[in-house]
């Protein structure tokens, strides 16, 4: 039988693959899947129950209900500064991982190239692949904090650049990018007159410095598909909404992609939705607090036992130095899992620059970061004395 060869040619996930095993075994401290440990706050989930009881269970608008779509354009606007008409610009979809997708299929002919800064999420390049396009990776370094060069990005331009692809803050490094330099991305778009994808996924998980939300920069608003959904900031992963902002003409394109793939997204959690924008803020504050603590605790950890870590200032990732020991991140990876019971992702799933460090995950408690932290620990001085 017959399988696309562009379907074919990614490989499964490297971050679900390596949790498949994790799933079977007992007594695993995870540092590693991206998922708040926190339950979606109570009254967030009231308003998905109510609107079950009142027999909201029917398709919504291609678009999403009006009332989501005017809370989004509100939401923005208010904490960044940026208008968009919630009856032209704005689209509710399923999770922030679906508007990606729509993205590229909205944008890309066969054969056109998206410039991807890694280490990045797995589901980028493969968006780009499914779409017929090439996904372009340009390295970055944990000197200058895994935050991409523009002179870099310039380089990689060639005449089949569509889109530049950031995400800031980052997964799965938690950089942050300074404004200067988002300016200067911005500035190479203008130039060579592409896109700009902007995954702002985790824009309200930031530690002492302020989000840079790309619409908002000088000349970026009429070229910038903006990216955005409930996931992380309210503990909202399973509920999978999501939102992409853009001109009208694009949103239109992209519409049509979601109306004939997916519908709508489900009536209840887009209800839900409005309820976290509504009365979210408090409850995703509090939490907030909490990642910063645990932040702290967790690159203070790292950098005592000897894996160099750099603070990040977003999302809630490490992504420490494991070349101290001699291995691998597969190997230090799945030897953490094995021997010590502690699961974190390589570095490599998110790209070739990701070799030598891992991703761990602070969404979870601060008695799992303690007892994760003395075993890996233990594992780093056991290795450290076998060489």
């Amino acid at each position: 039988m017959h399988i696309s060869s562009r379907i074919q040619s990614v490989p499964a996930s490297g971050i679900r693959k390596f949790f498949d095993v994790v799933s079977q075994m007992e007594g695993v401290i995870s540092l590693g899947v991206g998922e708040p440990d926190f339950v979606t706050p109570r009254i967030i989930r009231d308003a998905c129950i109510n609107a079950l009881e009142k027999g909201y269970t029917t398709y919504t608008s291609n678009y999403g209900l009006a009332e989501l779509r005017r809370l989004v354009s509100d939401h923005i606007h208010q904490d960044n500064g940026v208008t968009y008409d919630p009856a032209s610009q704005v689209l509710i979809t399923v999770g922030a991982s679906e508007a990606i997708d729509v993205a590229m299929h909205a944008i890309l002919e066969v054969g056109d190239e998206v410039i991807i800064p890694e280490p990045c999420f797995v589901s980028y390049k493969p968006c780009v692949i499914f779409a017929g396009g090439v996904p372009v990776p340009i390295a970055t370094s944990a000197e200058n904090e895994f935050v991409a060069d523009p002179a870099d990005i310039e380089a990689a331009v060639t005449p089949r650049t569509r889109a530049i692809f950031i995400s800031y803050p980052s997964n799965p490094t938690g950089t942050v990018m300074p404004k200067e330099k988002m300016q200067a991305v911005v500035d190479i778009a203008r130039k060579h007159d592409l896109y700009i994808i902007s995954d702002e996924i985790y824009d309200k998980l930031v530690y002492g410095v302020k989000h840079v939300c790309v619409p908002a920069m000088d000349g970026a608003y009429e070229r910038t598909i903006y990216i955005n959904g409930f996931s992380k900031a309210y503990a909202m992963t399973g509920w999978r909404i999501g939102y992409v902002c853009t001109n009208p003409e694009l949103l239109e394109a992209m519409m049509k992609v979601h109306q004939y793939i997916i519908m709508c997204a489900p009536i209840m959690a887009q209800m839900a939705a409005m309820a976290a924008l509504r009365n979210g803020k408090h409850d995703m504050e509090s939490m907030v607090r909490e990642y910063d603590h645990r932040r702290r605790l967790i690159v203070d950890s790292l950098n005592r036992i000897g894996l160099d870590c750099f603070e990040p200032k977003g999302a809630f990732y490490v992504f420490p130095s494991i070349k101290r020991t001699g291995l691998t991140s597969d190997e230090f990876a799945e030897r953490l899992l094995f021997e010590e019971n502690v699961a974190v992702v390589p570095g490599n799933a998110f790209g070739a620059c990701g070799e030598g460090y891992v991703r761990c995950s602070y969404a979870t408690s601060i008695e799992n970061i303690q007892e994760a932290m003395s075993r890996t620990a233990a594992f780093v001085n056991r290795i450290a004395a076998s060489r």
